[in-house]
């Protein structure tokens, strides 16, 4: 049955407020398009671009020497005591992290592939100052499916690489979604998502490279019903953080999802990559 023209103009309308909402939060002061370095720790003390002290890695937490003069802040509350001052942080769990502050500058000490990070975000960085935001496909109700998702005996541990080389990602995998797309039965390994109970798919199409970028896309499925229904809408498929910059250590999609279908839906490859 057609869809009709109310209906389509009340998807277009949902889909261009979801993605503002989207815009805005990627737009945030102290949002990833504000990181201005990506430092990884060792165990040898060093001091960081951007960032007050000096910091190694030491037991499995990270501890940082602030001079007489240097200032961070942890919840509202100054670290220095004046003179030399030593913290100790963690052990932080894997994509766990907390942020600091240094003046306009939000300090993230975080955990990922099993190393310690330090990223300084500042609303002044030039990525941030000069977004003009992300292209993206016109609305299809069309890349808008219902699906299938099938749970593993067992959640599978699931390894998959990085933006960053050298570096791993494990995720936790509950089961796969299956739905029908472009005249072919598909089949998607899907993480946990952010929300309890919500699943999280990240993919490859015939468009990676050409129209999306070309490293990955992600997708946020609301919880199952009861039958294992699933809502798949393509149109709020989303690039990560390292579509827009070096400075990200985002996950690559597992082998299997690369559809071999053109998804030509959601958002494309940003601005600031095709005029790399």
């Amino acid at each position: 049955m057609p869809t009709s023209t109310h209906t389509e103009t009340s998807f277009a309308a949902a889909w261009a407020e979801w993605h503002a909402a989207h815009e805005r939060h990627r737009a945030d002061p102290h949002g990833f398009l504000a990181v201005t370095h990506l430092h990884w720790l060792g165990e040898e003390p060093a001091r960081l671009d951007g960032v007050p002290g000096t910091w190694n890695v030491e037991g499995g937490a990270v501890r940082l020497v602030l001079s007489e003069g240097e200032t961070l802040q942890q919840d509202g509350r100054e670290l220095s005591a004046g003179g030399g001052t030593t913290v100790l942080f963690g052990p932080i769990a894997e994509r766990g992290g907390i942020n600091l502050a240094a003046g306009d500058t939000i300090v993230e000490l975080a955990k990922r592939g099993g190393e310690y990070i330090v990223r300084p975000r500042h609303p002044d960085n030039p990525l941030l100052r000069e977004y003009r935001g992300t292209p993206a496909y016109a609305p299809d109700p069309a890349y808008a499916i219902e699906g299938t998702f099938v749970p593993f005996d067992e959640p599978r541990a699931t390894t998959v690489g990085a933006a960053v080389e050298g570096i791993q990602h494990v995720y936790e995998a509950p089961g796969q979604v299956r739905f029908w797309l472009g005249g072919k039965d598909l089949t998607l390994t899907a993480f946990n998502g952010h929300a309890p109970g919500s699943l999280s798919v990240l993919f490859k199409d015939e468009t990676s490279g050409k129209t999306t970028y070309a490293a990955n896309r992600s997708l946020t499925i609301a919880a199952p019903g009861a039958d294992g229904t699933v809502h798949l809408d393509f149109n709020r498929a989303v690039n990560l953080p390292c579509a827009y910059t070096d400075l990200a250590t985002c996950p690559l999609p597992p082998a299997e999802n690369r559809l071999p279908v053109a998804v030509e839906a959601g958002e494309q490859t940003p601005t600031e990559r095709q005029e790399a």
